[in-house]
């Protein structure tokens, strides 16, 4: 195991400077290339720190989840308040407390479960807040961290075999939100996928695309100028819960049934809402298998000491409901 003395002479400083670094001393006056210097050694040597060597010990195990690459900050995570009772089935003695992070709000966590795509210096940051971190849909080549790579395409294949081969719907369609704020653009990989896998399949339309502000709001105007359109396809993929909500209501508006009228599936991400259609056909992006995978990987790092990473492929879930 690497120690506080052995990382002093790589990063040439003092061991008091690397114990306090990596300690989290926010008093000590230190560049930040010589910070990120330090961290990025302990984490090459797969470094423990004594308060993740002695977890067991503890009562309570702390994560923070970085949802903020696929989550407006100003939504809910209400996934989050449903994983203790995953967790306890796999914790042990231990308790564990899921919390969403803030980005410009950097703290400590015993572990980290991130989503999506981050750039060097949120890396950086991670990094300096957990030394046990767990990426999905990251796809990291270097392969310092745990990863979880979700298949995304798949479930989309199946739910365009299953509208079109098995069902016989002559159309699909989709209708979903973009968001963008400085740096932070939320659903143009998922749209780019959506259309290329729609391609690959022969049933991509642009005319049964409709694309808007990613809102409740922003639902209900692209269903109802799908419904006057002239456009609206037979069968609709809808590109999240709160943008479901919009669409569905107008729909209803429209004197539209579901599915006698159209079809309806819906886009299942981490849930922002408590869900309204339970039986409805729908694409669940992060089925259950990828938390508590997720959750594993954490513990066997933070409880048992693991040092190698692993790299955990898993697929996405078509689930037939009654609305396709």
């Amino acid at each position: 195991m690497a120690t506080i003395k052995e990382i002093s002479q790589l990063a040439s400083v003092s061991s008091t400077t690397v114990s306090r670094v990596l300690n989290q001393d926010d008093t000590i006056v230190v560049s930040p290339e010589v910070r990120k210097k330090i961290f990025k050694i302990a984490h090459e040597l797969n470094y423990v720190p004594p308060r993740m060597r002695h977890a067991q010990k503890e009562k309570e195990i702390v994560i923070g989840v970085a949802d903020w690459h696929i989550i407006r900050k100003d939504r809910p995570n209400i996934r989050i308040s449903s994983l203790d009772c995953i967790a306890k089935t796999m914790a042990g003695k231990n308790d564990v407390k899921f919390v969403r992070m803030d980005k410009a709000a950097p703290s400590h966590y015993d572990g980290i479960i991130a989503f999506g795509v981050f750039s060097e210096s949120e890396m950086e940051s991670l990094r300096m807040q957990s030394f046990a971190i767990v990426f999905i849909n990251s796809d990291p080549k270097d392969y310092e961290y745990d990863c979880i790579v979700m298949d995304f395409t798949k479930g989309i294949r199946e739910m365009l075999d299953y509208l079109l081969d098995r069902k016989q719907y002559r159309s699909v369609g989709y209708i979903g939100g973009l968001y963008e704020e400085g740096d932070l653009r939320i659903g143009y990989r998922r749209l780019e996928g959506l259309r290329e896998t729609f391609r690959e399949r022969g049933c991509y339309d642009e005319n049964h695309f409709f694309i808007g502000e990613f809102s409740r709001d922003g639902g209900y105007e692209l269903a109802r100028q799908a419904a006057a359109s002239g456009h609206l396809p037979e069968a609709v993929l809808l590109g999240s819960d709160e943008v479901a909500e919009g669409v569905l209501e107008a729909f209803f508006d429209a004197g539209l049934r579901v599915p006698k009228d159209v079809a309806v599936v819906i886009y299942k991400d981490i849930e922002t809402l408590e869900s309204q259609w339970p039986t409805y056909t729908k694409v669940r992006m992060f089925p259950e298998i990828v938390w508590q995978t997720a959750i594993k990987l954490l513990l066997e790092q933070i409880q048992g000491g693991r040092s190698d990473n692993m790299t955990i492929y898993l697929p996405t879930k078509l689930e037939v409901g009654d609305s396709a």
